[in-house]
């Protein structure tokens, strides 16, 4: 049988899906206009596809009222499409049962177009000592995302740097910029550790599939990008038939295709020759982690 392309692949499957979630004030839509490389708003549209007045929703998000069936496509970047869940982290329960319904369902759809095919879980650390609130919490306790996989988005990470430098600007006095450098990224590892986060993330009654997690900083300059982001999204993804859609989605990354495909080379040779066989071509790629078995968590 021939092998199927990404585009063949593309027009089978139609859109990559998203969900984005995350509190207000999270970077969400930066990181979708970054993702979409554009400054421009979203096109929102009703879940039959009709185009919906951008003033309308805007109002109806005043009232408190939001829909999340609701599709938002960036004119740049068509191939993606967005589901916002904004309203049940500061909503009511039946806020949160309605965003649940909706992840069940579109994680369990028969079709492949119809799915959430990951969902990204935006996390500010401009608020260290609350990185992990009620509403995180219920989320990846109850909400069953199937075989969507839920990507921790740490937002804003560079408000780590300014706190770090603030705990040990004393220690940093007559050092070489090398070693003050150095002290306040040990400094901000520290931070970061101690929020417990990764363990909550990680624990083992969680019903959210979660998979990997990303840092992003200094998202408000132009020259920033979400590469990271789509490379742990891709490398998360068990299905080769989406990999190769996100993929295709970004036709000027030649190194997320080369990471992709070494990837899932690497992952046939342990199946096909055993584990050390896989880890001797593993080293040659630093991007890859592997720990007795297959690991994405930490790109």
């Amino acid at each position: 049988m021939a092998a199927i392309g990404a585009q063949d692949i593309r027009e089978r499957i139609g859109r990559f899906r998203v969900l984005i979630m995350g509190r207000a004030n999270a970077g969400k839509t930066t990181i979708l206009q970054r993702v979409c490389n554009t400054t421009d708003q979203p096109e929102i549209y009703n879940a039959k596809g009709h185009k919906i007045d951008a003033a309308i929703v805007q109002s109806s998000l005043k009232r408190g009222n939001h829909d999340i069936t609701n599709e938002m496509v960036f004119r740049s970047n068509p191939v993606f499409v967005f589901h916002d869940s904004c309203g049940f982290e500061a909503g009511t329960d039946k806020e949160f049962e309605s965003m649940k319904n909706f992840i069940s369902e579109r994680a369990h759809a028969t079709k492949l177009e119809d799915r959430i095919h990951a969902i990204w879980y935006c996390i500010p650390m401009d608020e260290h000592s609350r990185t992990f609130q009620r509403s995180e919490e219920k989320f990846f306790l109850e909400c069953d995302t199937g075989n969507a996989p839920v990507i921790a988005v740490f937002t804003k990470f560079d408000a780590l740097r300014a706190v770090a430098y603030g705990d040990i600007k004393k220690q940093l006095q007559g050092v070489s910029a090398e070693e003050r450098s150095k002290r306040i990224a040990q400094r901000v590892e520290e931070l970061f550790a101690n929020t417990g986060v990764l363990e909550k993330l990680r624990k083992s009654e969680n019903r959210a599939r979660y998979k990997s997690y990303v840092r992003l900083q200094y998202m408000n300059k132009q020259d920033t990008n979400c590469n990271t982001l789509l490379e742990s999204t891709t490398l998360a993804l068990d299905n080769e038939e989406l990999r190769l859609c996100l993929v295709s989605t970004q036709q000027s990354s030649l190194e997320l295709s080369i990471k992709c495909a070494v990837t899932i080379v690497v992952d046939r040779a342990h199946q096909l020759f055993g584990l050390s066989y896989q880890y001797k071509i593993a080293r040659w790629f630093p991007h890859l982690k592997l720990t007795g078995r297959k690991c994405l968590d930490g790109f």
